[in-house]
């Protein structure tokens, strides 16, 4: 009995150390640079180049661009803010887990814990770094979340535009001045609200990281360093970690199961304003947005990354609220929007995609505005300029390189509002229209596909470079009446015939086989 006794505890400590190797933190180990070289060469030099200088190949494609290993900075760094190099677990957690938000993949699936040890002797090679930091970040005694943190933080936040100044009054990134990093390359400060585009994470104690040691080559400084005017505190620094971490916008987040916006069924008015309050009563539907790559000219370098969709429709119209989150108002003529914008200032766009005709099949037009084959309508809304306002426009498109504005457009109309950091839009169009060859018909119960288009004016986004989802699903929610109540009752007789039917027919087989 105390044999098994023992047994018993030995496997729980062995149990309970394993579980501390898991989920402990990274213990360093030394590396090959040899061994290193080898892999970099095969899959790292593309990007970061021969010579780790992030002029590779494929550099002038992607953004941000890839890191320059000779510089020996690097954006996850939890040594302290004036120290000379960071810890080789934070290089560990960049090549392991990858950077969100950039070309950078996570390589956990393909090296091994030895192989990426190699590598990391390898890159700190071309910068010449040795050894470990002396000074790391003081976390001294974690503040807890709490409403009272995350107000203090808030407070913090927006004194002096300590925060805002770049990250906006709400987090969203909304700057106020143009931003370069120290290589000249244009920059935009995070989207504090999009937790997933964090480069190390959205938990309070990553944050917290940032905050103390700013994000070398770039703007973002150390809020630790005495010297700042803005200099935080510990604590403060806690409390502003908890109160960026609870600006993630959880409700409007991508979900790979949420393919179709489920429009509902209103009384009266459909809401013509972007804030009305009625448009919360619809369910957002989100999707991620990506770089147009396939047709002419291609466009590696946008600047949207997300859309939310609401619907709702009443007996004549339905009405889409289209949401996203835009650093910039984008308005040519505007003094303000010229000096934050990049090289050529356009109108900020978005467009709706819809097939002309739903196939018997459900097979989509060509994703990319269709082919001539099958065409789409696209419903597009620009933000106007000093001089025009806002507009609307039905289009038929037969591709890309194929749009023509058209007459008859089932009276389209469209209001925009641009607020803190955030475009919000609301299309109307009448659910019928006497062009049924060339219209899609909104029908209740059926599933229309929707696909949507976006322009960055401040990114000098315009024609063929812009940003874009796939093909989704728009459904007209069949209205909670009387017509499930007369679907249920008939689907009742019918069940209740068969059932007489039935017990009819074994009543008289039964009579028949009687001797």
């Amino acid at each position: 009995m105390r044999g098994g006794v023992e047994n018993s505890i030995v496997r729980s400590i062995v149990a309970a150390g394993l579980l501390l190797l898991c989920h402990g933190p990274v213990l360093a180990q030394t590396g090959d640079a040899e061994k290193g070289e080898a892999i970099y060469q095969k899959r790292c030099l593309q990007c970061h180049g021969e010579e780790g200088d992030g002029l590779g190949p494929a550099a002038e494609r992607l953004n941000p661009p890839p890191r320059d290993f000779t510089l020996g900075l690097y954006k996850i760094q939890s040594s302290a803010f004036d120290a000379d190099l960071p810890n080789d677990e934070d290089l560990f957690r960049m090549i392991r887990d990858g950077m969100p938000g950039t070309a950078m993949p996570g390589w956990s699936d393909l090296l091994s814990e030895q192989d990426i040890w190699d590598v990391i002797a390898t890159i700190k090679a071309f910068a010449e770094l040795e050894g470990e930091p002396e000074k790391q970040v003081d976390y001294g005694t974690q503040v807890e979340s709490s409403a009272e943190s995350i107000a203090a933080g808030r407070k913090l936040f927006l004194a002096d535009d300590r925060c805002s100044e770049c990250h906006g009054v709400e987090g969203k990134g909304d700057a106020v001045k143009k931003l370069k990093n120290d290589n000249g390359e244009r920059t935009w400060p995070r989207n504090l609200t999009k937790p997933w585009t964090y480069r190390a994470s959205a938990d309070a104690k990553d944050i917290f990281t940032r905050i103390s040691v700013g994000i070398p080559t770039t703007q973002m400084p150390s809020f630790a360093d005495p010297k700042s005017k803005k200099k935080l505190s510990i604590e403060e620094r806690w409390h502003v970690a908890n109160y960026v971490a609870s600006l993630a916008k959880t409700g409007k987040t991508v979900r790979a199961d949420n393919t179709v916006i489920q429009a509902a069924r209103v009384e009266g008015v459909l809401p013509a304003a972007p804030d009305d309050p009625a448009w919360d009563t619809a369910p957002p539907s989100t999707f991620f947005m990506v770089p147009q790559i396939v047709g002419k000219e291609r466009f590696f370098k946008t600047a949207n990354d997300t859309i939310s969709v609401r619907a709702l429709y009443t007996d004549e119209k339905v009405a889409l609220h289209l949401e996203w989150d835009d650093r910039t108002k984008s308005i040519p003529g505007d003094d303000k929007a010229r000096t934050i914008a990049d090289e050529e200032l356009t109108e900020d766009s978005m467009a709706v995609q819809f097939p002309t005709k739903i196939s018997a099949g459900m097979e989509k037009p060509y994703f990319l505005m269709g082919d001539a084959a099958k065409p789409v309508n696209l419903w597009r809304w620009s933000s106007g300029t000093t001089q025009v306002p806002e507009s609307v426009a039905a289009l038929d498109a037969k591709g890309i390189d194929d749009q023509q504005a058209r007459d008859g457009d089932g009276g389209l109309a469209a209001k925009g509002a641009y607020r803190d950091g955030t475009w919000r839009v609301v299309l109307t169009r009448s659910r019928k229209t006497e062009t049924t060859d060339r219209d899609v018909q909104f029908e209740e119960g059926r599933f229309i596909p929707i696909a949507f288009f976006a322009w960055d004016g401040s990114n000098s986004e315009s024609g063929s470079r812009h940003a874009m989802t796939t093909w989704y699903w728009l459904l007209l929610k069949p209205s909670a009446g009387a017509k499930p109540m007369i679907a249920a009752i008939v689907v009742a007789l019918l069940i209740g015939g068969i059932l007489v039917w039935w017990g009819r027919s074994v009543a008289a087989r039964r009579r028949d086989s009687a001797p």
